[in-house]
Formats: C-alpha cells, structure tokens, sequence
C-alpha cells in the first residue's frame, strides 16, 4: 500500500505535471470540489440558522404551547378568562418535557399621541414571565418590573416607536375597547421603558408588553384570572408529542394549540429550505463528482504506457486501480480543504459582522442567520469523499482493459 500511494503522490508531483494535458483539468475538478463544498457549507449553515432564529422568534413572543379557553382561538384578544388555580400552573410536573409556564392575557386598544395614532394589542405579563426570551432583542431602555406594584411601564417595538414618535421614558396614552359598544373606552397612560425589535412584523407592527393588571382591572377580572398560558418545552423538535401529552393533561374546557399550528405558514414556508438544501446538495456533489471522473480519466490516458509498465512488472489490475484512486482521493482532499476553508470563513464574517441583511417584512430576521456546527461539516466532507470515491471506482475501470503490451507502445 505505501508504494501504492507513493506512486499515486509521484502522479501529482512529477516535474511534468504543470506542463501535462492534465493539470488544467485537475485545476479546474479540485475548484469544482472547492465551489462545491463552499456551497454546501453555506446552503446549511444559513438555511438551518433562519429555520432557528425564526422559530425562536416565534418561540420567544408566543411560546411553544398556548394553553386557552375555546372561545379565544379564534381572536388575537382575550374574551373569557381562565382561573390560575390549574395543575399545570405554576409546574406542569405531568409533562416532564415542559420547562416553564407563564400566565398572560391581552386586550385590543388604540394609542393616540399628538401627531398619530396606531391600533396595538396589549400583552399583559406578571412576575412570572420568562424576560430571558425577550431580552436579546432589547434596542434600548430596560426590561420593566412587575414584581411588585402595578406600573405603567411598558415595552413597545421600534416599529411603532419610529411610526408614534416614541423614545425611552416617553408617555403616552392608550384607550382600550370595551366588549359593550355602549361603554366608554377605559384610558390607561403608559411610560416607554424599553424598545425591542424582533424582527417579526406580525409581532413588531401590533403588540406592546405591560403589566397584566391592567387588564384585570380593566376587564373586572378577579386577581387569579388570566387570559391564557404559554409553556416552554425542553425539545422543540418533539413539540407534536409534546402538544398531545399537555392537552390530556389539561381540563376538557381548555384547549391546546402549539406555534406550529398557530403560525401554520410561517413553518410551511421553513419546510421548502429542507428541499432547497437537499437539491443543492445533490447539484454539487453531482458537479464535483463529475469533475473528478474526467479528472481521472484523462489522468489513465494520458498515463497509459506507466499502467502498461505496472502490469508488465506483475501489478494486478486491482493495484494499479487504486494507485489512481489514491490519486484522485488527494485532489478530493485538496479541494475539500480550500472549500472548507473558504466556506467557514465566510460564516465567521456573517456570524460577526452581519453583512448579508435581509428584509424583515419577507424573512422575519434583519440579518442572515448562521448555524456553524463542526458535526455536519464533517458529515458533507465524508459524504463527498465516500460518493466521489464510489462513483470514481465505474471509470477507473477502464485500466482493467488495458493490454500491457499495447500500452508500452502506446504514444
């Protein structure tokens, strides 16, 4: 085997090897593989990243799960409240895959400033809301405090901060629609304690974030009443099962939906990105795989009276096939190296430096994402060196047809 391989190395580095018929084709496989593996990397990396960040997004607004009455499935707002005194809350302990729990409840409104006005949905969240989930997308100001007191400090996104002239610490006032047309519509003043932007419009354009209390008050809600519940779960990629053990663990009044189902298109339009990687996937290793067939054929032609001499001095036909697999494994190395290379660094640029912006209106995200994991790295570099390497076995068997005694004369 070594003087295989050390007769395969002589193929690559022989003196005539920059001057042979061969050396652009070989330049122009090892590209291939490089393009290819580049493309690859990146197809994944981005493709995978948006399919995360999107549903963490969705995740961080709405929950895995949403736990309501019937009657609320329907509306964007709550009608009929739920008592907090469940099983489930503030512990869903009967679904170990349930990491957290958090009551919530919302109320149509309108906010009037001087120069404009913006019809929002108010999300009222207590001391038992998760922040962590919100906090990277914080622009300025703070998170607000609603572990003690009722405040008026509220959350509103940069999109309707830009759309009502709003900044940090500016106050503003909010008149809520009551379910009697013929009452009056309740106001309630509201200071900016921080600025978010998701990067998801359907949330960004419509909700502000504030205390739950108000609209208990509001609503003539007793203090254990809530509008909803949003539960987390451990596993996203198990959310289907997930979903099925909480609604039989809820009451029979109650129902379950989880974001997949509530934001149905938006996870629809995530799944085509599966069948785009596959289809890029499957055209490059195509490409490099073809590349390197003609790579190594013309390699055996040009280099027929070396396999003539090989097998005149004994070697098998075996033998002499894999001194040109060898071969043509060190171009596939080559070229999986620059790709590689080339492929991580420009994730590292995106990952660091965002340069790649995306319109959030069409992609939820402001930047494209990128998911670097070394595992399926090392998964497309074996996959294109095993299906290179199977496929390179139909042309190197060519050389079995070559008579030793016409190969020596060959010219």
């Amino acid at each position: 085997m070594n003087l295989e391989y050390f007769i395969a190395r002589r193929l690559i580095t022989a003196k005539d090897y920059k001057s042979s018929i061969s050396a652009p084709i070989i330049k122009i496989a090892i590209s291939a593989i490089a393009i290819g593996m580049v493309m690859m990397i990146v197809s994944i990396a981005t493709g995978i990243g948006l399919q995360q960040k999107i549903r963490e997004k969705v995740s961080a607004f709405n929950g895995h799960i949403i736990i309501s009455n019937y009657d609320n499935n329907q509306s964007a707002v709550t009608l009929i409240p739920i008592s907090k005194t469940q099983d489930f809350y503030p512990k869903f302990t009967s679904v170990p895959a349930v990491s957290h729990v958090q009551a919530i409840a919302s109320k149509a409104g309108i906010i009037r400033t001087e120069n404009a006005f913006e019809g929002i949905i108010f999300k009222g969240v207590g001391n038992d809301y998760q922040w962590s989930h919100i906090k990277e997308y914080l622009v300025s100001g703070k998170l607000p405090d609603f572990s003690k007191n009722i405040n008026q400090e509220v959350l509103v996104s940069q999109f309707l901060a830009n759309r009502l002239n709003l900044k940090v610490g500016s106050f503003f006032n909010t008149f809520f629609i009551k379910e009697n047309q013929n009452q009056l519509p309740s106001i309630r003043r509201f200071k900016v304690a921080g600025i978010f932007n998701s990067g998801f419009q359907d949330f960004d354009a419509t909700y502000i974030i504030g205390d739950i209390r108000h609209i208990q008050h509001i609503n003539r809600w007793k203090p254990d009443q809530v509008g909803a519940f949003e539960v987390f779960v451990n596993d996203f990629t198990n959310i289907k099962n997930i979903g099925n053990q909480v609604y039989q663990q809820t009451s029979s009044t109650l129902d379950t939906k989880t974001i997949i189902e509530k934001y149905s298109y938006i996870f629809e339009w995530l799944k085509l990105f599966d069948f785009n990687i596959v289809i890029i996937l499957v055209i490059m290793i195509l490409v490099a795989t073809i590349n390197m067939v003609v790579a190594l054929l013309v390699l055996i032609l040009e280099r027929v009276q070396m396999i003539g001499i090989l097998k005149a001095m004994g070697a098998n036909n075996w033998a002499v096939r894999k001194i040109f697999l060898y071969n043509a494994f060190y171009l596939i190395v080559r070229g999986l190296f620059w790709g590689n290379l080339i492929g991580i660094s420009l994730l590292l640029v995106q990952q660091h430096l965002g340069i790649i912006k995306l319109n959030p209106e069409n992609y939820y995200v402001n930047q494209a994402p990128v998911y670097l994991n070394l595992g399926y790295i090392l998964l497309l570099n074996l996959l294109t060196i095993t299906v290179c390497l199977l496929v390179l076995l139909i042309p190197s068997y060519i050389i079995t047809k070559i008579s030793p005694v016409k190969a020596i004369r060959f010219d």
